[in-house]
């Protein structure tokens, strides 16, 4: 199982290849404004973009958008939430989720709390178990500790180690040189929307 792009273009970023195997991690580095953040919404084609991109061989093309989506999940640093409930936001038949709310430090009835009560940290974490329980081939994770401090940081890099060793595979946008270090297998660098030599 892989993750591959060839020649990915849009406005101010490109052409980006890149391969990510099955339980592998691809850390994506740069300045702000180098096009991080382009690239991960361009591989989850939620912005258009030229180029190609297979998961498995088969061309994204070929998938229904949602399912691609499910399968290739996109995590931004600032989640969205379009309910009142944060268990709203979630699938109501996983058995994973108890689990993995106890993974991140956050309480058994985090699923019952207001939306509007969600700290920037609580909230980071949220989106990414909410990703995690559908069971994705590969993350996009733009900055997924941005907001935690130093020991919910270790917790979710424990988190992905685990999922990583069960195939999970990951593109991670950090400015962390040590989660970098940490996490990733490959690097990639990007500078002015371009790849670094």
């Amino acid at each position: 199982m892989s993750l591959t792009v060839s020649r990915l273009e849009r406005p101010a970023l490109g052409p980006i290849s890149l391969s990510v195997a099955a339980g592998a991690c691809l850390a994506v580095r740069g300045p702000s404004g180098a096009g991080k953040s382009l690239l991960m919404r361009a591989i989850a084609d939620l912005d258009p973009a030229t180029g190609r991109v297979e998961l498995d061989g088969r061309s994204r093309e070929s998938w229904f958008a949602p399912d691609w989506r499910r399968q290739v999940a996109y995590v931004p640093a600032e989640a969205g939430w379009w309910a009142p409930v944060v268990g709203e936001h979630f699938l109501s038949d996983n058995g994973d989720t108890p689990d993995l709310l106890q993974a991140v430090g956050l309480a058994g009835d985090t699923l019952d709390w207001p939306v509007e009560r969600l700290s920037s940290g609580e909230s980071q974490r949220l989106a990414l178990i909410r990703a995690l329980v559908r069971k994705p081939k590969f993350l996009l994770l733009d900055e997924p500790t941005s907001a935690l401090d130093n020991d919910a940081t270790i917790r979710i890099e424990r988190l992905l180690h685990r999922q990583m060793a069960q195939g999970l595979g990951l593109v991670l946008v950090t400015h962390s040189a040590e989660q970098e270090h940490r996490l990733a297998t490959a690097t990639l660098e990007l500078e002015d929307g371009k790849m670094k030599q």
